[in-house]
């Protein structure tokens, strides 16, 4: 699956867009203006989108990709 069908597949499970995840990454404190803070963990991303998203372990690691920066 790539990543972009990751990003797709979370949005029609969520409702959250990329950006809307990214918002809610800077209201959590784990990000600033959409970029991983330093010092978070994925295990962190994690557990907060399995707990408020109820998303799989590929799919929250893809938000992390997504916060970290990574495009693929």
């Amino acid at each position: 699956m790539s990543f972009q069908a990751y990003l797709d597949n979370i949005q029609k499970k969520t409702g959250k867009s990329p950006e809307d995840f990214k918002k809610l990454a800077d209201a959590k404190g784990f990000s600033d203006k959409g970029k991983l803070k330093a010092g978070v963990k994925a295990g962190e991303i994690v557990a907060w989108l399995k707990a408020d998203f109820e998303l799989g372990h590929g799919h929250a690691m893809a938000i992390y990709a997504l916060l970290s920066g990574k495009k693929e």
